[in-house]
């Protein structure tokens, strides 16, 4: 197949769009393989969607060869399932809702764990029509708070999301390796570097939960892992427990005026000025608790204040948090929320709620009270006293306060224990490309999916899900593969297989170009031919470096001769070659 670039519905770009601010955006946009229509909303055109295509292409190949069988659900989907497994509301903001003429709910997916569910409910009743994997590529909608970087986090995005239903746990076992493998092989084929880490199911729910995660500078998720073979992702890391100590013999606790230490650096600086460790050692912010007032508003609309206390040398982690707190979104807390909870003194907030002891009453602030694992009983910490300008030395864990529970939510940093003991673990900025559940019996029991076992009587459904996400991964392959010139297409899932440049005036050199190409079409090349005839050599090299495709072929000066140019977009490497051996390269 042909395709002449005369006829081509393509522009593109020179200069770097002002809204584009990673490498995949600004190339998809000037390349013309994308073009943006509000904010996270882009129409493809007809380069884009040719390797949208291969990549579904790569995505099906892989799936049905595991024994998956593709289906498609509508994307507008009405509201009644999404309340029956609570997501209507969990899913809070997140979503786009709307009404019908007759006033019915509905929403555009975000997701569509609950309609596959009701369409095997539907028509399987037996646990001899089990196991069963079924699949769609699809457009899902997530009403982004701030969407960015082109297509890496848009509100409309393509996903083939699959989903197993079987009889028993052993068949999910089995189901789930054989949806996991066939995604590593997707992975190998799009050419996308990819580590394999533990993950939290979130609002999706079931047990166990990986994530295929693809190393990049713009990814928006950290990988947590050793050598020795520990991964997760930020979310799921488990903070090693020390043990407690004994608190037989620890001193009381003292209150110090502290003025002008709203932070943990001038805290430090006082507390060894005023009133420094009879051991001689320094204190540092290790020694110290911070104690940050979080916002929670859950999926009903409530608002509810959380202090939450982390070690003084660490910071909250944001991705951590939302993790922690789910369905809840977290925020921090606002001026008003400070002003409506005298008993919250900013700068100087002590680890103190409704429970547990205190010192005296009046600290007592009702607002719930999470503490960082390793706020184990005997831990001794300089924190606020709750009071302007006074903090407290020697407050012990389990003697002078009680947590309400523990929450992970500090940063995790390099050098940190793996919970598995496995040595100290590196952290690596990722993003998200495919990730695989076992969602167990939780959508099944939610919606009555149940079949008749061997004896006549009803069990529940096991489901696994797994998700690709098709449009991201494109933009994941272009920030893997790019250079100051413009896109680099892997060979699988390129446009086409072969740029064919023709250059100059000579009609002469276009005829020949003509016969070339009708050569490499009869052999099943996919050829972009650009046959344009007043555009300048430059202008051309220039389109077919930012386009990608894997080879560019230039017929110009030497056609008559038979002597053709070829390039390899990849290495950058310059041949001549005959025009006698141009089918078998490509042949190769």
């Amino acid at each position: 197949m042909t395709e002449r670039l005369s006829s081509l519905f393509l522009r593109t770009l020179r200069d770097d769009p002002a809204e584009a601010e990673v490498a995949s955006h600004r190339l998809l946009l000037r390349a013309g393989f994308i073009r943006r229509v509000g904010s996270g909303l882009y129409s493809w055109l007809p380069l884009g969607l040719r390797v949208r295509r291969n990549v579904e292409r790569v995505i099906r190949e892989e799936m049905n060869a595991a024994g998956a069988q593709e289906v498609l659900f509508p994307g507008l989907l009405p509201r009644e399932p999404y309340e029956v497994t609570g997501r209507w509301t969990e899913y809070g903001s997140d979503i786009f809702r709307l009404q019908d003429r007759r006033d019915a709910d509905h929403l555009l997916a975000p997701t569509h764990e609950e309609v596959f569910t009701l369409m095997v409910k539907d028509l399987y009743s037996s646990y001899k029509d089990l196991p069963l994997t079924i699949y769609q590529i699809q457009d899902k909608y997530r009403d982004e708070t701030r969407p960015r970087a082109g297509l890496l986090r848009a509100r409309e995005f393509t996903m083939k999301d699959a989903y197993s239903f079987d009889f028993d746990d052993e068949g999910l076992e089995r189901s789930y390796q054989l949806q996991r493998d066939a995604y590593e092989r997707i992975f190998k084929r799009l050419g996308l570097e990819y580590v394999i880490v533990s993950a939290d199911a979130g609002a999706m729910g079931g047990s166990k939960s990986e994530e295929f995660m693809h190393p990049t500078a713009v990814g928006e998720d950290t990988v947590v892992m050793n050598d020795s073979g520990y991964a997760a992702n930020v979310e799921a890391f488990a903070t090693l427990v020390p043990d407690a100590i004994p608190t037989d013999g620890l001193a009381q606790p003292v209150v110090h005026d502290t003025p002008d230490t709203p932070t943990i650096a001038t805290l430090v600086d006082v507390a060894n000025a005023q009133f420094p460790r009879e051991d001689g050692r320094a204190w540092s912010a290790a020694d110290t608790l911070k104690n940050v007032v979080l916002a929670l508003t859950h999926p009903d609309g409530s608002r509810e204040l959380v202090v939450v206390a982390v070690p003084g040398d660490r910071d909250v982690d944001d991705k951590r948090v939302e993790v922690a707190f789910a369905p809840a979104v977290a925020e921090p807390a606002s001026e008003a929320d400070f002003a409506a909870n005298p008993g919250l003194v900013k700068g100087y907030i002590g680890p103190w709620s409704a429970s547990g002891p205190v010192l005296g009453d009046e600290s007592r602030t009702g607002i719930r009270f999470l503490a960082d694992p390793r706020v184990v009983d005997g831990t001794q910490w300089i924190t606020g006293a709750n009071e302007s300008g006074r903090h407290v030395s020697g407050l012990v864990a389990g003697r002078d306060f009680t947590a309400d529970g523990t929450v992970e939510a500090a940063t995790v940093r390099e050098g940190d224990p793996a919970p598995d003991g496995s040595g100290p673990v590196q952290l690596i900025r990722t993003m998200e490309v495919g990730h695989v559940f076992q969602l167990g019996r939780k959508y099944a029991e939610a919606l009555g999916l149940s079949v008749l076992d061997q004896n006549g009587k009803r069990a529940t459904v096991t489901m696994g899900s797994y998700g690709i996400g098709v449009t991201r991964n494109l933009a994941a392959i272009v920030e893997a593969s790019h250079d100051e010139k413009g896109i680099i297409w892997p060979a699988e899932i390129a446009p086409f297989d072969v740029h064919v440049v023709a250059t100059g005036k000579d009609e002469a050199v276009f005829a020949v170009a003509e016969e070339v190409v009708a050569e490499l079409d009869a052999s099943r090349l996919e050829v972009l031919f650009d046959d344009r005839r007043k555009v300048s050599p430059g202008v051309k090299f220039k389109d077919a470096e930012i386009v990608g495709v894997p080879w560019i072929l230039v017929i110009g000066r030497g056609a008559l001769e038979g002597e053709f140019e070829l390039w390899n977009r990849a290495t950058g490497e310059k041949q001549p070659i005959r025009r006698e051996d141009v089918l078998q390269k490509f042949a190769k």
